[in-house]
């Protein structure tokens, strides 16, 4: 075995670093392949009104749940050692939403930060956050500034927050950086796939693999439009602050069952069967 091979044995995940367990969780990992779990996991975490709704809550009430579930699923992306988690925390159309919620989330994630550092530290998390920064309440962005630098040492899973984030502004935002670039240099008007990949939010990251929605709604929602074009899409009913680590461990296991073919055909398909349609066909 290869220097590498043995490395990557050595450091990757085990059963043991999910600590206990509930047997639901222990049947789910029976099935799952801890050599094939996806690099870069993303997740819209939908449902935290609806949640507190039901309970005749107010609707913080859903978003505070809500934060608990974030930690649960972040802390086991990290000891299953997935390459990057992206959350979907506020998106540019959130600002629609009435002035109290916003106050409230913004705050919420400024406590959060504090509170979840130690947890960050601890399973050696570097932070990230996609989006336009620059228009956040002036206390958010000094938050988010020291997160990202008291962990930017760390070597572990990288977690993405994506905040007042679209997909559709992040690609205006490469564009115009290319374009920036263009006239500073005078280079070539041409633009490639790879030279916007290097000036999107993610530079550096992954593609995702896999994009769990929960709630049940069936649209990606103006989130990571460029980078998930062939990811796994996993949507369940669940409401986010039920997404509990046996939901997730579900979502895996079902990532391992998809044929990933990126366009193409199996290559030991029988010639005499008719290929499927795919997409752009």
């Amino acid at each position: 075995m290869s220097q590498t091979k043995i490395h990557k044995a050595l450091s990757g995940p085990t059963l043991e670093s999910l600590g206990p367990v509930t047997a639901e969780e222990a049947q789910l990992l029976e099935r799952l392949d801890l050599a094939r779990l996806p690099r870069h996991v993303a997740v819209i975490m939908d449902g935290n009104g609806r949640w507190a709704q039901k309970r005749h809550l107010p609707r913080v009430a859903g978003h505070r749940s809500g934060t608990q579930t974030a930690r649960t699923t972040i802390e086991t992306c990290a000891r299953l050692k997935i390459d990057a988690l992206t959350l979907y925390a506020f998106s540019v159309e959130n600002w629609r939403r009435p002035k109290t919620e916003i106050d409230f989330l913004m705050q919420l994630l400024r406590e959060y930060l504090k509170k979840e550092m130690p947890l960050l530290q601890k399973n050696e998390i570097r932070m990230r956050f996609l989006g336009r920064l620059e228009e956040l309440p002036a206390g958010v962005q000094r938050d988010v500034r020291e997160a990202m630098d008291k962990t930017a040492g760390n070597t572990g899973m990288v977690l993405c927050v994506a905040l007042n984030y679209g997909g559709r502004a992040e690609i205006v935002d490469a564009m115009n950086a290319i374009l920036g670039e263009h006239q500073g240099n005078g280079a070539s008007s041409r633009i490639t796939e790879e030279q916007l990949a290097r000036h999107l939010y993610t530079e550096g990251l992954p593609d995702p693999d896999l994009l769990i929605r929960t709630s049940g709604e069936m649209r990606v929602s103006n989130f990571l439009l460029w980078q998930i074009a062939y990811a796994e899409i996993f949507v369940t009913d669940t409401l986010w602050p039920d997404f509990n680590r046996a939901r997730l461990l579900e979502a895996l296991v079902e990532f391992q069952k998809r044929e990933r073919r990126y366009g193409g055909i199996r290559e030991d398909r029988p010639t005499t069967e008719k290929p499927a349609r795919v997409a752009g066909e």
